[in-house]
């Protein structure tokens, strides 16, 4: 079976990574649906490996958190239960982002249940070394999550804020207006001045702008967990690593000191292990009847 060459997989990946679905990347490159959807999965597995690998020891000292939705197959309220054991209904992706370097120090897939919030801010106090400054929204699963995973040892504030509703139908689809914050401190002494959501509120823009399954109001959304999963760890990889930050002027992970060049896309799909070699088999002469 031929091989897709290291410069089309590159093509392939930053297609992907700058907003295109899998249709759209399968016209601009002409490399075939499932060559693209495999090469999905293989880079995927490999940009979780490299997270999981690479982001320990960060030192962090003001971490904020967040969960952003998209869905798998349909809505939840247009799943059957058949369709909920493949993984369809609402997905919600917990990210964990360091203000200072703007580095993401973890992401989880899931629910937004209190399972998911246990796993995420495990994993997330397993990374970071000193005491950070904690800030989340009011999703009350955080309050025993970040307990459990830090205890002590971390300043934790909720920032509620507070929308106003909408009265023209029109707008429905527009974000409500923010009319007030509400700071809550939860443990420790956290200061007011850095208690903010704001720069994983962006990023978590950045991701509805970066891929395709997360835009609003269309037919791009993924259509199993798995891929849903492979493309935001594919995300994660390229925002940390290769995509230089507009204010840093370096990579979060440049800033972070995990790495001290930039990466390209082209170290990504190095990644990929290679295939090995079949050795052909002795040749035999065919005897005519």
């Amino acid at each position: 079976m031929k091989q897709l060459s290291t410069s089309q997989r590159a093509q392939v990946i930053r297609c992907l990574c700058e907003g295109n679905s899998i249709r759209s990347t399968v016209r601009i490159t002409g490399v075939a649906k499932n060559t693209v959807a495999r090469l999905l999965c293989e880079i995927g597995c490999v940009c979780a490996d490299l997270h999981h690998r690479t982001v320990r020891g960060v030192p962090v000292r003001r971490l904020q958190c967040d969960e952003i939705w998209s869905f798998v197959g349909a809505k939840k309220k247009n799943v059957t239960a058949e369709q909920e054991q493949f993984g369809w209904g609402d997905v919600w992706t917990w990210t964990a982002i360091d203000a200072d370097t703007k580095l993401c120090v973890t992401f989880h897939v899931g629910d937004r249940g209190k399972h998911s919030a246990f796993a995420f801010m495990d994993d997330c106090a397993s990374r970071i070394v000193g005491k950070p400054q904690i800030t989340t929204d009011a999703h009350r699963p955080y309050l025993a999550a970040v307990e459990k995973a830090f205890g002590g040892d971390a300043d934790y504030a909720m920032l509620h804020k507070i929308y106003g509703a909408s009265g023209e139908p029109e707008t429905r689809y527009s974000p409500a207006t923010c009319i007030g914050c509400d700071m809550k401190t939860v443990s420790g002494v956290p200061d007011p001045k850095h208690v903010s959501t704001s720069f994983v509120e962006r990023q978590n823009l950045t991701m509805r702008m970066s891929m395709r399954r997360f835009t609003r109001l269309t037919n791009g959304f993924s259509k199993k967990v798995e891929n849903h999963g492979h493309a935001v760890a594919l995300y994660f990889a390229y925002y940390n690593f290769v995509r230089v930050h507009q204010t840093l002027r370096v990579t979060p992970a440049m800033e972070a000191g995990l790495t001290d060049h930039v990466w390209n896309v082209e170290d990504l799909v190095a990644l990929i292990p290679q295939p090995a070699a079949k050795k052909r088999g002795p040749y035999k002469k065919t005897t005519e009847a």
